[in-house]
């Protein structure tokens, strides 16, 4: 782990930092508005503070996309004063820098059903495994797919999870939905092990990209989809977010009419 006074420090190689200076707080703060950002308000003489300490430690560890700034509240008086923090422990929730939630006293349990709440715009999608001893037929996984993508409003097929994206486009497309303020689920494409085997193959892009591509002829991730209709992939709906076509999850063309249309 990176020392958290390490100016090379970044959420690339770690979400948790221990506050040593205001500059460092406020760029910390300052690099992300889309993102839930905890900040931990402790002392060391305080013993509440140290079962929240070892709260937020691990609430940092589940929750990597979200940037957890520890900050030691005598020590760092400007801070403090700024938040008006009169007591510790004090934890506080920003999305940015619009406050979410002020936690004060060591209430371990608010603090972990709150943070879930806040971070919990992307429920992961499970998909439903046929019963054991029982073999999906090439056709099964489609329909898993195709239902998959009625499960609710906006779903996005990504690499990896919101808040742990396993390549740099599925971490666009949740950073676009964010600042679009758009309520989705996800569907995690290289973790279906069921459609992997029911396609035949070794490869998990492989089995994914069979039915998705089949169904919206599309290759590529991730792929955002509207009311169960695909949408587009990330460079397509980046287009239509700026163009005006695509707001707040309302649709006014998907990527095939736009290519009917010649754009």
């Amino acid at each position: 782990m990176s020392r958290p006074d390490d100016p090379s420090a970044s959420p690339t190689t770690t979400n948790f930092y221990e506050i040593t200076s205001t500059e460092q707080f406020q760029n910390l703060l300052s690099a992300d508005l889309s993102r839930v950002s905890l900040i931990n308000f402790w002392a060391p003489w305080a013993e509440p503070c140290k079962q929240m300490n070892e709260v937020v430690t691990e609430l940092a560890k589940k929750y990597p996309r979200v940037l957890v700034l520890q900050v030691e509240a005598e020590e760092q008086e400007e801070i403090s004063a700024s938040f008006e923090v009169e007591s510790v422990p004090t934890v506080l929730l920003l999305r940015g820098h619009t406050l979410l939630e002020k936690i004060v006293g060591a209430d371990a349990t608010r603090l972990t059903s709150t943070i879930a709440k806040h971070v919990s715009g992307a429920p992961s999608l499970s998909t439903s495994l046929p019963p054991p001893g029982r073999e999906e037929s090439e056709a099964q996984p489609e329909e898993r797919i195709r239902q998959i993508m009625k499960k609710s409003k906006v779903v996005l097929f990504m690499k990896g999870s919101p808040d742990n994206p396993r390549c740099g486009f599925s971490r666009k497309a949740v950073g676009l939905l964010t600042e679009q303020k758009v309520t989705f689920t996800h569907f995690d494409i290289l973790e279906d092990e069921a459609v992997r085997q029911a396609m035949g193959s070794d490869d998990l892009m492989t089995a994914m990209n069979a039915g998705l591509k089949k169904i919206n002829d599309w290759p590529t991730y991730p792929q955002f989809i509207v009311d169960g209709t695909f949408v587009g992939g990330l460079d397509v709906v980046t287009e239509m977010v700026e163009s005006g076509e695509f707001q707040g999850g309302v649709v006014v063309r998907t990527a095939k009419e736009r290519l009917v249309a010649g754009r």
